[in-house]
């Protein structure tokens, strides 16, 4: 079984085609088993959606002749298609306006790269800094708060930027939608999306 597959996205939407999250695989695989979502996929240009059961039968016959940038796992026996897209079927709650601060959104919002010398890393490999360090006043929010690697934060310690005479590569601010939907659209693999997030298209 694909370990990295497994991680993929999957983008979860309410019972009205609405954008409300995005998941891994495991986490779309668990609620399709559970008939609690339908797989969404384009074929001929029209959205037709699939159960678990039928998604695993579509799956071997996908298997035989794989398409690019299509993904599976091993299941028992036969090849599972990574689906993309999953549809709740009893969630209705419409998305807030508001995004979560989190861990998660915050390096998606900075792209995976440390504020201060540019450079992408792994999630093992990042922190989080305050700009205006508490130690000074400042708080824990979206305007004050940036993705950063050990080594930048280590040499900024408990100082402002211009005391550490390290220089912000963007100002951080309050992301106007989901940083993990937006960023992920820029991937070839979730082009199917964009139909789902009119601010990232």
């Amino acid at each position: 079984m694909s370990a990295s597959a497994l991680e993929s996205n999957v983008l979860v939407l309410n019972r009205f085609y609405m954008a409300t999250r995005v998941v891994n695989v495991r986490r779309a695989l668990t609620v399709l088993y559970r008939n609690c979502a339908e797989v969404i996929t384009l074929e001929s240009e029209q959205y037709v959606s699939y159960d678990f059961d039928s998604w695993c039968e579509l799956s071997r016959l996908a298997s035989l002749e794989k398409q690019p940038g299509e993904e599976y796992i091993q299941a028992v026996g036969f090849e599972l298609q990574v689906p993309r897209i999953v549809r709740l079927t009893r969630f209705d709650k419409v998305p807030m306006g508001t995004v979560r601060f989190n861990r998660k959104n915050l390096f998606a919002r900075d792209g995976h790269l440390c504020q201060y010398c540019g450079q992408a890393k792994p999630t093992s490999q990042l922190s989080l800094d305050h700009v205006v360090p508490r130690s000074h006043g400042g708080l824990t929010t979206w305007e004050n708060i940036v993705c950063c690697c050990l080594r930048c934060n280590s040499r900024k310690g408990g100082r402002t930027p211009q005391q550490a005479k390290m220089k912000l590569l963007t100002k951080p601010a309050r992301p106007r939608h989901n940083p993990q939907l937006t960023q992920a659209v820029s991937d070839p693999r979730y082009a199917c999306w964009k139909t789902f997030l009119p601010a990232a298209s």
